[in-house]
């Protein structure tokens, strides 16, 4: 199923696009610690889901931190995405860009853009980080017939 569609069931099953509440609503924990190198990590351990948030980071940062640990519980449920960059070769390149767009669809709303703000400015306003923001599928404009 596309990332976009995925969001958007999600989205409509929660009523709404804010990742604290939905991973509240998924039985999700969410942990602050400390972590070295990394802002945030998904596991999964006898059926109980933790999205890790590291100590210390950004707090306008935080939602999109869950946001993309999020897009990796429900896009890569059973990728061990610490494993695999610690313990082998294997490019985690792709996994890790279908949840920042998983992320950016979550956190930009189409009504932005069907606004008028460019991607830029809506990621800007719904605190995504810009060297990302393009990910974001532009919505398209749907016609009325008048």
């Amino acid at each position: 199923m596309p990332i976009r569609k995925t969001v958007n069931k999600l989205i409509k099953k929660y009523g709404t696009r804010d990742p604290i509440k939905i991973a509240s609503l998924m039985g999700i924990v969410v942990q602050y610690r400390q972590l070295k190198g990394i802002l945030g990590y998904y596991q999964s351990y006898k059926r109980i889901s933790v999205i890790h948030v590291a100590y210390g980071a950004p707090e306008g940062l935080i939602p999109f931190i869950i946001a993309h640990e999020l897009g990796h519980r429900l896009l890569h449920p059973d990728i061990n995405v610490p494993f695999l960059r610690a313990n082998t070769f294997f490019s985690i390149d792709k996994i890790e860009q279908q949840a920042n767009q998983f992320a950016v669809e979550l956190l930009i709303p189409d009504e932005l853009l069907l606004e008028g703000y460019t991607i830029h400015q809506a990621a800007k306003m719904s605190n995504v980080p810009l060297v990302i923001a393009d990910l974001k599928t532009v919505p398209k404009f749907k016609r009325c017939i008048l």
